[in-house]
């Protein structure tokens, strides 16, 4: 009897204690709700659509919103291999041709060194500097990127909701690399490679990142589509003034600080292999899809229009060029073909998001028309040794681009012109926002680099020697030869 109160008083001991132990504990909070169909159907509409995730109003909801969309992503992993492609081999071949052929292999080193140079400034600060906002600045981003921190495979949403930030900040370094490497056309078979590499890196610092920010960085101060508060409500859909004005209006004040070189007006100096320019002509073109259309960061039908419209006036600038000199020369030359294409596609990329057919046209026209009288007038009248036209194609078709966008430019083409621009847009006032980005493009570009290009000339000097000159910079800087039999070409 005594045993079975013991076991019994202990079962009710163990059975309060537990009750004890139930009633106290807390209570666990329900698991939340997973997105309902409706909501998982939003989640594929905005994918499709290229819009963020939830319409407004929306409870937010614990589905994968912070993925990338696979498609957005590969589309913009492939069109920064193609603006990539521009510069390497593109642009070196295309600037590699039109040298004498002591100086070709020059031009390819220049490019080659300016994307491994570029890449390191890009990862180390370039990228925060443009695209950051910590700083709360109009003219530079934050440091908050700096070496690419926390730059990973999810979406950064203030510039694109679907692309992952580490593919984004490569599409964008490639556009970093392609800009400076513009400039050595003007300035080349003369520029000493080292003092080539310290103009680049001041320059990026100078004129390249702020620039860049104040046009496309969500706090930029020339940023009219994404940024409410800027104070010049300019648009620049794929860099008419962060790439071409810049590197144009900068390459032609180069020139002129450098001097001409030795010979020029005295003796002619043709290019040596218009094969390999027309080689790279065509690389630049297929190239400049991913430059101009993949600037939407998106497979969407605003991608879909600067495909169209980079095509139209590309192929009626290359057409225009050549005829205008079979006018005035009878002569329609393969290198008129070459610098046609460049131009229609230089003037096309600030408005190829924003025009229709007819503006792209409207744009061929002009393109291969303004910029040949700038090569082939301009450029006699006053003198400069521009070698290889950058001044004459970039920077005369970069403005003339930045300005035809403030004209032509139109919401039905791209609603996100109705996000801060409505009225401007509506009024026609826009062009003389783009005049106020062109302004400041300019002066910024031009002050910029003749302190630099000053700077440089004092201290390690600008110039190769007479002697470096005149041997040609591929044996002399470089140490090799373009060709075998390389005396046959020397002039």
């Amino acid at each position: 009897m005594k045993s079975d109160f013991k076991k019994w008083s202990f079962f009710l001991l163990l059975g309060f204690l537990l009750f004890g132990a139930a009633l106290y504990a807390e209570t666990p909070a329900p698991a939340p709700a997973g997105p309902t169909v409706d909501q998982r159907v939003a989640d594929l509409e905005a994918y499709l659509n290229n819009t963020g995730v939830g319409a407004a109003g929306d409870v937010k909801w614990t589905s994968k919103v912070a993925v990338a969309g696979p498609g957005h992503n590969g589309w913009m992993m492939v069109c920064a291999a193609l603006v990539l492609f521009m510069t390497l081999p593109g642009l070196a071949l295309f600037y590699g041709g039109l040298t004498r052929a002591k100086n070709v292999l020059s031009v390819m080193a220049q490019c080659l060194g300016i994307a491994g140079l570029v890449t390191i400034l890009w990862w180390a600060v370039g990228y925060s500097l443009v695209f950051g906002k910590s700083f709360e600045s109009p003219f530079f981003g934050g440091k908050e990127f700096f070496f690419l921190k926390g730059v990973d495979s999810l979406p950064n949403t203030d510039y694109a909701y679907w692309v992952s930030q580490n593919v984004f900040s490569m599409y964008q370094m490639m556009f970093a690399i392609i800009t400076p490497a513009l400039i050595i056309g003007a300035i080349a078979e003369r520029m000493k490679f080292s003092a080539i590499l310290v103009f680049v890196t001041l320059w990026m610092f100078a004129v390249y990142f702020p620039l860049a920010h104040m046009v496309w960085g969500v706090t930029g101060w020339m940023n009219g589509v994404w940024n409410a508060a800027a104070t010049i409500k300019a648009i620049d859909f794929a860099g008419g003034t962060v790439v071409h004005m810049s590197s144009g209006w900068s390459a032609l004040i180069l020139c002129i600080i450098l001097g001409k070189r030795i010979g020029f007006g005295a003796r002619a100096m043709d290019p040596h292999n218009l094969t390999l320019t027309m080689v790279g002509t065509g690389m630049l073109w297929v190239g400049w899809y991913g430059f101009n259309a993949g600037s939407a960061v998106a497979a969407d039908g605003v991608s879909a229009n600067a495909f169209l419209t980079t095509t139209l006036a590309t192929g009626v600038a290359s057409f225009v060029w050549p005829m205008l000199e079979y006018i005035i020369k009878r002569k329609p030359t393969v290198l008129g073909f070459c610098s046609g294409a460049v131009a229609g596609l230089v003037v096309i990329t600030p408005a190829c998001g924003f025009v229709n057919a007819s503006g792209a046209v409207i744009i061929g026209l002009l393109a291969g028309a303004i910029p040949f009288f700038a090569v082939y007038k301009l450029k006699g009248w006053l003198g400069y040794d521009d070698a290889l036209d950058t001044f004459g194609v970039h920077a005369v078709g970069g403005t003339l681009g930045a300005l035809m966008t403030g004209f032509l430019a139109t919401n039905t083409v791209n609603a996100n012109l109705d996000l801060n621009l409505k009225d401007i847009v509506a009024n026609g006032s826009l062009w003389i926002q783009q005049v106020k980005a062109i302004g400041v493009t300019l002066i910024l570009s031009v002050v910029a680099t003749t302190v630099i290009a000053y700077i440089i000339k004092f201290t390690i000097g600008l110039r190769a020697s007479e002697e470096v000159e005149l041997v040609g910079l591929d044996i002399s800087e470089h140490g090799e030869e373009g060709y075998r039999g390389f005396q046959l070409f020397n002039d």
